[in-house]
């Protein structure tokens, strides 16, 4: 939680008192009852998308493509 506190307070500057009042307008505007499947739904988004980005999956090779021949007619002379 240290660092989240540090992230905040550097980047963002909140400090206790804003992250406070933000978690009680939360609480209000979810209620009780909403908060915590709405923080494992943030969580589970959040843990998606590193993993999305950190299994870049590397494209195949192409394949050659092969060509169907028509077979020849004998021209009609």
């Amino acid at each position: 939680m240290c660092s989240t506190n540090i992230f905040f307070a550097g980047f963002l500057g909140l400090g206790a008192p804003e992250l406070i009042i933000i978690l009680v307008i939360m609480l209000v505007l979810f209620g009780g009852a909403k908060l915590p499947g709405l923080a494992k739904g943030l969580g589970q988004s959040i843990k998606e998308f590193k993993k999305s980005t950190r299994d870049d999956p590397e494209p195949e090779p192409a394949k050659p493509v092969v060509e169907a021949k028509k077979p020849e007619t004998p021209a009609a002379h």
